[in-house]
């Protein structure tokens, strides 16, 4: 036997710690890529664009952690439209806002240059998201077991 299909439906609350974890796993990658991808010779755009998608896959799984019933469509679009008004307000300055920006934690959360190029990585990071929540939750609602 390779697999039982589970009689048994997958909580809200499942759902948020499944997407807490590879959140957790993305933040991970994330952070990885940003300090240790020019290190390792990464190309410039892997490290920037890859950082971005991954921004965007973080932003829809945490969402997905707080929303876990709203669809993956209705957290995707969320995602979107969080990304694209994080992405504009790099157009606003301020004294306190571009200082904020030119710390760690604010380059990480906010970033500090406006691109168009970061939309277009923004939702490829959300469909890669979405994909991944699918994928896991296929996975579990399969519920894989190993034949004793």
């Amino acid at each position: 036997m390779h697999g039982v299909q589970s009689d048994k439906p997958v909580t809200p609350l499942q759902i948020s710690v499944t997407r807490a974890a590879l959140a957790l796993i993305v933040i991970a990658c994330g952070l990885g890529l940003r300090w240790y991808g020019f290190p390792l010779g990464l190309p410039a755009f892997i490290v920037k664009y890859g950082g971005s998608l991954l921004w965007a896959t973080m932003v829809f799984l945490l969402l997905g952690v707080l929303l876990p019933r709203l669809s993956r469509a209705q957290i995707a679009a969320i995602a979107v439209v969080i990304a694209a008004m994080l992405e504009f307000s790099r157009l606003v300055h301020t004294p306190w806002l571009d200082a904020f920006r030119l710390t760690t934690a604010g380059a990480l959360l906010l970033g500090r240059i406006f691109s168009l190029w970061n939309l277009l990585a923004y939702a490829i990071g959300i469909v890669f998201g979405v994909w991944m929540d699918r994928l896991v939750e296929v996975r579990s609602l399969v519920g894989w077991t190993k034949a004793r």
